[in-house]
């Protein structure tokens, strides 16, 4: 497995958020999370990240088989994990261009090198664009598309997507979506592909443009289930989460 969870319990400020999750991904997988605002999705997002204030209580986080529970975020990310945050920060004083060059490894002093200014461009970012601030005044389908273009700029074997399709119109969801299938394998054939991911959607609006291989629901901290997408939203649709949580219960 490329990244195993094994009971996992978190605590937040000494509030009990994750109370025993147990998730596998494998290589070339791709994997939804599904969830009320509340259930603990962001929590697991970030305590996969290793944000110190995510203090892990029981369990552990193994990722290409390694131990990683108490690892640091850039230690974490140097492994080969990505992010793609719902709502990141602005950063003044940082350029979009300077910040693709760092996160592609290369000398501040050259020019953007051909793949990243044709990805750039791919995505709809003028030169104008990119010399501007990090996330400085950027619409919400821009943040987005600028997060995606960083992850491109890395190419992490595992990437986690919080809420893509959070915020933007349909252009900007059918294009953000094409990237996430290039940072995630699906031009190749399933036996092909290495690079894997975990889309954290409330709605599951994004699965109409991107293909995942499992679905789970998080109820109250818990995984409460576990299968195929498509039929794991239907119920959603029909039965709310409502019905999830019945479900969790009678397990």
């Amino acid at each position: 497995m490329l990244l195993e969870i094994e009971n996992l319990a978190v605590e937040v400020a000494g509030k009990r958020v994750l109370k025993g999750v147990n998730l596998s991904i494998d290589e070339g997988e791709t994997h939804v999370l599904l969830g009320p605002n509340g259930a603990g999705k962001s929590t697991l997002f970030l305590t996969i990240l290793g944000f110190p204030q995510y203090d892990v209580v029981e369990g552990s986080i193994k990722f290409k088989g390694q131990d990683i529970t108490e690892l640091t975020t850039a230690e974490r990310v140097q492994l080969g994990l990505g992010v793609s945050f719902q709502t990141p920060p602005a950063i003044r004083g940082v350029s979009v261009r300077d910040l693709l060059k760092i996160e592609s490894h290369q000398d501040m002093d050259e020019e953007l090198n051909p793949r990243m200014k044709a990805l750039a461009d791919q995505l709809k970012f003028s030169d104008e664009f990119l010399d501007r601030d990090v996330n400085l005044g950027f619409s919400g389908g821009e943040v987005k598309r600028s997060e995606i273009l960083q992850l491109l700029a890395q190419m992490p074997d595992f990437t986690m997507f919080d809420e893509p399709d959070s915020g933007v119109d349909i252009e900007n969801v059918e294009l953000i979506a094409s990237e996430i299938g290039t940072l995630l394998d699906k031009d190749k054939p399933q036996r092909s592909r290495k690079r894997s991911g975990l889309l954290i959607t409330h709605l599951g609006y994004i699965l109409n443009f991107v293909s995942a291989d499992k679905a789970h629901v998080l109820i109250d901290g818990v995984i409460s289930c576990s299968g195929n997408p498509s039929e794991i939203l239907e119920d959603i649709r029909k039965n709310g989460f409502n019905g999830c949580v019945e479900c969790a219960q009678c397990l």
